[in-house]
């Protein structure tokens, strides 16, 4: 039978002091990059796990988003907890603060807790951060990911250039040729995906693209309220508005009633997301459904699965969204 590895047998190959070992292995920030990368290679290699605690919690999962907040988390954790309530695994939550990437305190709290497992949402680890996961053999998923996570990462995501697509094939179709587009963060995936659909629809449909009719915000009210009253106040301003999320499209809702416009005679609104707000707004609102219960669910499905040895039949799986017309778009 293979000899237990023990803190002290990692110390003597990695030439460091059983102390170092315990900072690495506690996720402590006070050790050299070369040297932690040098014991995490080693905790791997040894397939090192502490010894449980007779008081130890039961099995969780720790689910992170950049920003906790508003009805689109609300959906994600609804999905995570139907299948952690089912399978009998507690759910500990967690933010960025608005960061895309979590501090490194988070990092050792996830060491102490050892969870079966950590879905980031709309937000990533930097290279050291998943060498400490995978060092300990805690499985991560990441849901609608903010850059290209590569193709060794779990992700789920949606179809979002199909998205950007079928809203703005839809406006054509009512006949508005001045369309302009409020994306998210420029930096992240998603949101240049929506506006890469958005172009390629006007394109293929005859229509000309302005770069003035592309704005970029956060994905809040605030933002695109504020980049909405640059569109509608220009000489020539749209006449359709894609916004790239539904609490963008309430910004839009605001800057026009702002204006004396009126939705959908004046201006028509296309949301993204298709939370329950958009069924309760007047006028109603049109908007590409994205499966966000779904992708949670799924998400939650493949890091169980991660933990207890099993490999998913993908590792990166984006799920098809569609339109939901309501009230808030009609002929131009």
């Amino acid at each position: 039978m293979a000899e237990r590895p023990t803190i002290a047998k990692i110390a003597e190959q990695a030439g460091v002091s059983v102390p170092t070992v315990s900072k690495v292995l506690n996720g402590r920030a006070d050790v050299a990059a070369a040297t932690r990368a040098r014991i995490e290679s080693l905790i791997q290699e040894h397939g090192y796990r502490r010894r449980s605690s007779s008081t130890a919690a039961g099995p969780m999962i720790d689910l992170v988003f950049n920003q906790l907040g508003g009805e689109w988390a609300m959906e994600l954790i609804r999905g995570v907890e139907e299948v952690v309530r089912a399978e009998g695994v507690e759910l500990v939550l967690s933010e960025c603060g608005g960061a895309l990437r979590p501090r490194q305190e988070w990092i050792e709290s996830v060491l102490n807790r050892r969870p079966l497992g950590v879905i980031m949402v709309f937000s990533d680890l930097d290279a050291d951060q998943r060498a400490q996961l995978e060092a300990r053999r805690i499985p991560f998923v990441v849901v609608d990911p903010v850059g290209d996570v590569g193709d060794d990462v779990p992700s789920i995501g949606s179809a979002n250039w199909n998205g950007g697509r079928l809203a703005t094939t839809h406006l054509r179709t009512l006949g508005h040729t001045r369309i302009g587009m409020i994306g998210g963060p420029i930096e992240t995936l998603c949101s240049r995906q929506r506006v890469d659909g958005y172009t390629d629809a006007l394109r293929s449909t005859g229509a000309e693209v302005d770069p003035t009719l592309i704005r970029w915000a956060d994905f809040e009210v605030a933002g695109a309220h504020r980049e909405a009253l640059v569109l509608l106040r220009a000489a020539d301003r749209p006449t359709a508005i894609f916004a790239g999320s539904d609490m963008q499209a309430l910004g839009v809702y605001q800057a026009a009633r702002e204006l004396g416009l009126e939705v959908p005679r004046d201006l028509s609104v296309v949301g993204y997301d298709d939370l329950p707000v958009a069924q309760w707004v007047t006028p109603t609102l049109t908007t590409v459904h994205q499966p966000l219960h779904q992708m949670a669910e799924l998400a939650t499905r493949v890091v169980l699965d991660l933990s207890r040895g099993r490999t998913p039949t993908a590792l990166r799986l984006d799920l098809a969204v569609d339109l939901r017309i309501r009230q808030s778009t009609a002929p131009r």
